[in-house]
């Protein structure tokens, strides 16, 4: 459940329309407690503040009115800019930034703020009462309500000109570079937090092989991307049962129906096929929440881009390379994720499948090289930072993943590093 939790919360926060719908809930709300506390206080009373503006009904309409359809009009302008920068940025960077700019809190907090000015302004304005209006009772202002109106309005004209400076900003080939490499490395910080021990095993073999040799099948139910794997359901299946369960797609793999996805040692009901099932959620892009891989294929994508005859721009892929070297720097000293978790009684209850740092490092040093190997400096700075990690790595199983890499560099015949 937690997971399934973790995977609606990254959509709603990548999406555009969650953070704006829930300022323009706010805003709802504010006018309501506004307009009743105009309401308690009286006209009155809030004269005899002395720190307002008095206002007639005409005069409250009309700047209640002007105020609502500047910030509509400013809110369709700031929508068609947050457009034309991310079909830039896809154009240029790959469809795959694409999460990055609905994610981006600058933007859903402009277009949020000017939509909330526009909702409550639209609120207050409908219970501006004249006295022939013909509308049962007295002549009603709420002059407090309207103070927050210019103050939400001035607070617009301050998001306004961070928005101004923050579009440029976001697009900026370093800044995006720079922003998912903080990425990675943060999720690499949450995925392994544990330092590796010197000298310590890395490699990460399952025991009690045997007891998935007559096994039941779980297979896909449905088409896409496996976006999150609820481990704590799959640990409460494998109690329920009594029996591990073994998965064998990670996230960020793509299944068809049918594609076997697990396994459940021994034989097994229906019920329990269609419980281990559920609690792989599919989608039909990659997400970060769980793939380790997906940020680093991200700066590959824009590294090779970078590379390609129609842009050609070393620069941007050196940049990739500095963070991707960054990434494998943590990655290397970090303890590898265990595949197995165990009952305190020693019980094998579920095996995973991990990312370990072999499949990390070749699936990005393979991408790239082909592609970085055509540009001289580009090569020499990508060989110049794989030494850098290899005089960072003192685990003897990766060393040798990053001295196979080198040593293939040297000899391009050599496809034996391009296996899969």
């Amino acid at each position: 459940m937690k997971t399934r939790l973790l995977l609606l919360w990254d959509y709603l926060r990548s999406s555009y329309w969650f953070l704006p719908s829930l300022m323009a809930g706010v805003a709802v709300a504010l006018s309501a407690v506004m307009v009743q506390l105009d309401a308690t206080l009286g006209a009155e009373a809030v004269r005899s503040l002395g720190l307002i503006s008095w206002n007639e009904p005409e005069g409250a309409r009309e700047l209640l009115g002007v105020v609502a359809a500047a910030m509509i009009g400013v809110a369709g302008v700031t929508f068609s800019i947050t457009i034309v920068s991310v079909v830039y940025a896809s154009g240029s960077f790959g469809p795959r930034v694409l999460t990055n700019f609905m994610a981006d809190r600058g933007n859903q907090l402009t277009l949020g703020t000017f939509i909330a000015t526009y909702v409550y302004c639209l609120m207050v304005l409908r219970t501006v009462r004249a006295n022939g209006d013909g509308v049962a009772g007295d002549q009603f202002v709420p002059h407090l309500s309207i103070v927050v109106a210019l103050a939400l309005a001035g607070a617009s004209i301050a998001v306004l000109i961070y928005f101004i400076h923050h579009v440029p900003r976001s697009i900026h080939v370093s800044h995006l570079v720079a922003e998912i490499g903080l990425q990675l490395e943060a999720q690499i910080d949450r995925v392994y937090p544990d330092a590796a021990e010197p000298g310590a095993s890395t490699t990460v073999l399952s025991r009690d092989q045997s007891m998935f040799e007559a096994a039941t099948r779980v297979e896909s139910l449905d088409s896409g991307y496996i976006q999150s794997i609820d481990e704590e359901g799959l640990l409460g299946c494998a109690e329920n049962l009594g029996k591990p369960i073994r998965v064998l797609r990670k996230p960020g793999d793509f299944v068809s129906p049918g594609d076997l996805i697990a396994e459940i040692a021994g034989q097994a009901d229906d019920d329990a096929v269609v419980s281990v099932a559920g609690a792989f959620s599919l989608g039909q892009i990659r997400t970060a929440l769980q793939d380790v891989r997906f940020l680093a294929n991200e700066l590959v994508e824009i590294a090779i881009r970078a590379l390609s005859p129609g842009i050609n721009d070393p620069f941007t892929a050196i940049a990739c390379i500095d963070w991707l070297s960054s990434s494998l720097k943590l990655f290397c000293v970090r303890q590898g994720e265990p595949p197995e978790r165990r009952t305190d009684d020693g019980d094998l209850r579920l095996v995973m499948p991990v990312t370990t740092f072999e499949q990390f490092a070749s699936g990005a040093l393979e991408m790239l090289g082909p592609h970085a190997r055509n540009e001289p400096s580009v090569w020499k700075h990508l060989l110049l930072r794989v030494r850098q990690v290899l005089e960072r790595t003192y685990l003897p199983e990766r060393r040798s993943v990053l001295e196979h890499y080198l040593a293939c560099a040297a000899d391009p015949d050599d496809d034996s590093s391009r296996e899969a």
